[in-house]
């Protein structure tokens, strides 16, 4: 007699789908923030002498660095219009947009003639395709995210967390592929690096499109959406946002620490590190890519620990430590070694800015109704990147090159992000209880007190 096996149990529909949207939002997300944070390292690197040679040198990276918040301030905007078709006609078809324009907009920031080449029509077009990229980025997180989680309320809603974060994956997973892909072409001799290394990165960029529009073609649309889609809202989803405008600015709190250390400690990083520190560019893009790669074990953790203990106390605990760590890290870049610039880099942004990071996929979701949810999400997600990712690194090149300081202006807007966070997250009442409500419900989530 043979012994009898246990069948093996099958997924769900549900289940196979919901991880399938997960793949996708994780894939879909890396494509956009390699596209993104290509430029911050590149603009770190040459754009200053590529596109604005007359200026004096630290004009030039501060120039620099303006285009690159010319693509934070297009954010918002990007998630008032997408938002608004998001909410309408569906979350899928503007994943999909979002992602074609994110990917032509790079390949296109990959073909630009130079200042020396068209003159000023090269830092012209360099903005007008950085607003392009802000555009399309403000709203694709919000669309990614609520896909996952609104998929994930129907089979795991006790864990909306957990499957948020492969959506915030994305994030550390595109800076390791953009800091490996530059970190490969930056090891060129410095000319050929200037003349032609430049480019590949955002030429790649065709590639990682072709994968991510391959996996997002085969999803199913929000089952929440589906349903709410035949109640609309009778104003604008923009408009319904705004007359209540508490969740948004809310949620725009919230981000600006984890935004301020992402941007300071990825792009700014390493421009800071290669003048101010003496380091050479493959050093500080391999502190980078380490930091990233503990990111993508820290992140996944918190998300899930915010489904056991609170979005709030997770995301408190992170800006804490962000802002106990401010001065060490930078104590740690400007000593000079290699080995504790990947320690400074991987405690600030792999330990405490992904701790704040993480559980901000669920949370924002949680904070809006279904049928204002891409709106309002995007909203106050790309507001807090405008203020804390947008200017940050514009604000802390001015200062040093008015004050000549070392890093104390760096940590101190580190820790100014954190508190504004940490405020914040006090004014908030947790929501990780919450069920993600029907089309009927309300469109905010978050009237009452802390709790």
């Amino acid at each position: 007699m043979q012994p009898s096996r246990t069948p093996t149990r099958q997924p769900s529909p549900e289940t196979r789908q919901l991880r399938r949207v997960a793949l996708s939002g994780l894939l879909g997300t890396a494509v956009e923030f390699y596209d993104f944070l290509v430029y911050g390292t590149v603009a770190a690197l040459v754009f200053g002498e590529l596109f604005f040679p007359e200026a004096d040198p630290a004009v030039g990276t501060v120039a620099a660095f303006g285009t690159f918040a010319a693509g934070y301030v297009a954010r918002p905007l990007g998630g008032i219009l997408f938002g608004h078709f998001g909410d309408r006609v569906g979350r899928k078809s503007m994943m999909l947009l979002t992602m074609v324009l994110m990917g032509c907009g790079s390949f296109l920031i990959g073909l630009l003639p130079t200042y020396d080449t068209i003159g000023v029509w090269a830092p012209v077009l360099l903005v007008a395709l950085r607003v392009v990229q802000g555009v399309a980025i403000g709203g694709e997180w919000g669309g990614a995210t609520l896909m996952v989680v609104e998929h994930a309320e129907r089979t795991q809603g006790s864990r909306r967390g957990l499957w948020s974060g492969f959506t915030q994956l994305g994030a550390p997973l595109g800076s390791v592929l953009s800091a490996g892909v530059v970190t490969l072409v930056s090891a060129l001799p410095d000319d050929q690096f200037r003349s032609w290394g430049w480019r590949v990165p955002f030429l790649l960029s065709v590639v990682l499109l072709a994968v991510g529009l391959f996996v997002r073609l085969k999803v199913a649309e929000s089952p929440l959406f589906a349903e709410a889609r035949h109640e609309p809202p009778a104003r604008p989803p923009v408009v319904e946002v705004l007359r209540r405008p508490k969740p948004v600015l809310l949620a725009a709190g919230v981000g600006i620490g984890a935004f301020t250390a992402q941007s300071l400690l990825t792009g700014f990083m390493i421009s800071y590190a290669v003048d101010h520190g003496g380091y050479s560019r493959p050093q500080v893009l391999t502190a980078v890519t380490a930091a990233s790669c503990a990111a993508l074990l820290v992140l996944p953790a918190a998300s899930a620990l915010s489904d056991r203990v609170g979005r709030r106390p997770v995301v408190l605990a992170g800006a804490i430590a962000s802002a106990a760590l401010a001065f060490p890290v930078l104590a740690l870049v400007d000593s000079g070694s290699p080995g504790l610039l990947v320690l400074a880099l991987v405690l600030g942004h792999g330990l405490a800015q992904s701790t704040m990071y993480g559980p901000l996929g669920a949370l924002f979701t949680e904070m809006f109704g279904t049928r204002v949810r891409y709106t309002g999400a995007s909203l106050g997600y790309q507001a807090a990147t405008l203020v804390g990712a947008g200017f940050s690194p514009l604000i802390a090149s001015g200062l040093l090159a008015s004050s000549g300081s070392g890093g104390t202006p760096v940590a101190l807007l580190l820790c100014a992000g954190a508190a504004i966070t940490a405020l914040t997250v006090w004014r908030l009442r947790e929501t990780r209880a919450d069920a993600l409500e029907s089309p009927a419900s309300r469109t905010t989530t978050l009237e009452g007190s802390p709790r």
